[in-house]
């Protein structure tokens, strides 16, 4: 039977035969054209299984990209809820289970999946953080309100890209956000552009049998394994498992290992321009790093909340502490 120990090996010699290096990042894309607000049934020809329960799956078509995919439940009072999950090779809006399961009901809730991931559409296209934010803002518009919206690892700093220019976007909660390490020179950054380009161009050809790798039952286990203190839920492992086996599943997650997908600095970018409140939640995390948390702490309307023995899903391993954060940002 394979050991950790072996897909560690295999994963690392995936990574370098490809030149795989994390910590890459590109600015930002072109804007998108503004995106479709009409609410449409989710796309037909999915075979994704539902991610959550209750409400309903729908879809709103963003132009030059697709359907993207969301679950809605409207019921309840107060501002509605947004959550999006992370971004990995077998990412879905199934990480934000926990909180939709709490809220829904409770007030109107809604779960993106960001383009290339869960039951969104999942085309050979070029993807962008600017792509990502245009869905979120997509979905404002599709709510027709002011929303919270609630970020997880890379996907805050798609939240906090919507934010900077939707302002119904009123508040910001970011659960072990990336984006808030050592900053880099502007040399750097024009340099780990080029190099972020280098190395799609090098991952591509190989996409196949790398994400083939990645997307291991084996290998997702492993990874999920890195955001836990306790056991992986067996749950989370098995609709990641089905997510990532879907057609197209590969080409998102390229655009994730190269770099492309992060801003050189966001905190600088994105992060310290923020004029809505924003809660940061964190604690440990394998995947990021929190040098600048201080310096975000420091700006008007930002809160921090460390959820301790966490490693980047408290939303899973201390629902409770995470809730009553969320709660009482929301309501001071």
């Amino acid at each position: 039977m394979k050991t950790v120990k072996q897909v560690t090996k295999l994963l690392v010699a995936a990574a370098l035969l490809a030149g795989l290096s994390y910590g890459l990042a590109q600015g930002t894309g072109p804007a998108l054209a503004p995106a479709s607000v009409t609410p449409q049934p989710a796309a037909p020809t999915t075979t994704v299984p539902r991610a959550l329960n209750g409400g309903e799956r729908r879809a709103l078509s963003l132009p030059g990209f697709g359907w993207v995919a969301y679950y809605s439940d409207p019921r309840g009072t107060g501002r509605p809820l947004v959550l999006t999950h992370s971004v990995n090779a077998a990412a879905s809006a199934y990480e934000m289970k926990p909180l939709w399961d709490a809220y829904a009901g409770t007030r109107p809730v809604y779960a993106l999946e960001w383009p290339g991931f869960g039951s969104s559409d999942r085309p050979d296209v070029r993807y962008t953080p600017e792509l990502m934010a245009e869905a979120l803002r997509a979905l404002v518009g599709v709510i027709g309100s002011d929303v919270d919206v609630v970020g997880l690892s890379l996907g805050s700093e798609f939240a906090a890209r919507a934010a900077l220019s939707e302002p119904r976007i009123r508040s910001l909660a970011l659960i072990s956000p990336s984006g808030l390490g050592q900053p880099r020179g502007n040399s750097q950054e024009a340099e780990d552009a080029g190099r972020s380009q280098q190395l799609y161009d090098r991952l591509n050809p190989i996409g196949d049998p790398l994400y083939g790798v990645i997307r291991s039952r084996l290998s997702i286990q492993y990874f999920l394994s890195r955001s836990f203190r306790g056991p992986v839920p067996e749950n989370l492992v098995d609709y990641s498992y089905v997510t990532s086996r879907q057609p197209g599943a590969k080409y998102a997650p390229l655009y994730f290992l190269s770099g492309q997908l992060f801003t050189s600095d966001a905190y600088r970018d994105l992060y310290a321009k923020l004029s809505v409140p924003a809660l940061v939640l964190y604690d440990q995390d394998a995947f990021v790093s929190f040098d600048r948390l201080p310096l975000f702490a420091q700006q008007p309307g930002a809160q921090v909340v460390r959820i301790p023995e966490t490693d980047g899903l408290p939303q899973w391993e201390k629902f409770a502490e995470t809730k009553a954060a969320l709660d009482a940002f929301w309501t001071r």
